[in-house]
């Protein structure tokens, strides 16, 4: 519990203080600001480092990623950019800045359904992390993504391998430009399960990767595209 002490330099009679009382209050004052200060952002790292654990957990991201997610939140607080933000709200960008710096991206959407707060709020505190901190993080690839989601779909090495490979064809074609790459990584596992007889569907596609079947569908057609494009 904070103790706050007055700013009047009078004692408890009411009387003015002699300039060497004053001067041990606003020591006072200070230290006591200090502790409050100390205190206010180990409550704040606390919350902030609990639901980076929590949301990490839901997304199945390594040690390695909470921990530079806790770096990255730790270095939002010492440089002052939580005020006006919510503890939420950056401990969620760098969660997601930490995955995508780690090469084990997860979605905004996958991000999103984890978090307290919403899209919007994440992508615009996530903008602000990066750039405040300076921190470099490389475009999303569409690959990073194929591991895992063949994993939650129970497919062989085969199939991984025939989907990188549909991926980098996309690449060469220029088919992946402005495109999203979940979006791109679920098409690629989608073509690549039928390409080797193991296959999913694509609503079991959408579910793992958090995208509409639809977007599925769309880019599977243009990676299909873009291999016969190479072939002719």
């Amino acid at each position: 519990m904070s103790t706050n002490i007055g700013w009047q330099d009078k004692d408890a009679y009411g009387n003015s203080l002699s300039s060497n009382q004053r001067q041990k209050m606003q020591r006072l004052r200070t230290w006591n600001e200090r502790f409050r200060t100390r205190d206010s952002k180990e409550r704040n790292l606390k919350q902030a480092l609990g639901e980076i654990d929590r949301m990490a957990s839901a997304l199945g991201l390594p040690d390695n990623v909470r921990e530079t997610a806790s770096v990255i939140y730790r270095r939002a607080l010492d440089d002052d950019l939580l005020p006006g933000r919510s503890i939420e709200g950056v401990a969620t960008s760098a969660l997601y800045a930490a995955a995508r710096m780690a090469g084990t991206p997860r979605s905004l959407d996958e991000i999103t359904v984890v978090s307290r707060v919403d899209k919007d709020e994440i992508s615009r505190t996530y903008r602000y992390v990066v750039r405040e901190l300076g921190l470099e993080i490389e475009p999303a690839d569409p690959e990073q993504y194929v591991p895992r989601f063949a994993s939650e779909l129970g497919l062989t090495d085969e199939s991984e391998r025939h989907a990188r490979q549909l991926l980098k064809t996309a690449k060469e074609q220029g088919i992946h430009s402005g495109k999203s790459p979940v979006g791109l990584a679920a098409a690629a596992i989608y073509a690549a399960s039928l390409l080797a007889n193991e296959k999913v569907t694509q609503s079991e596609v959408s579910e793992v990767a958090n995208i509409s079947e639809v977007t599925i569908r769309n880019r599977y057609h243009e990676l299909l595209e873009a291999e016969e494009g190479l072939t002719a």
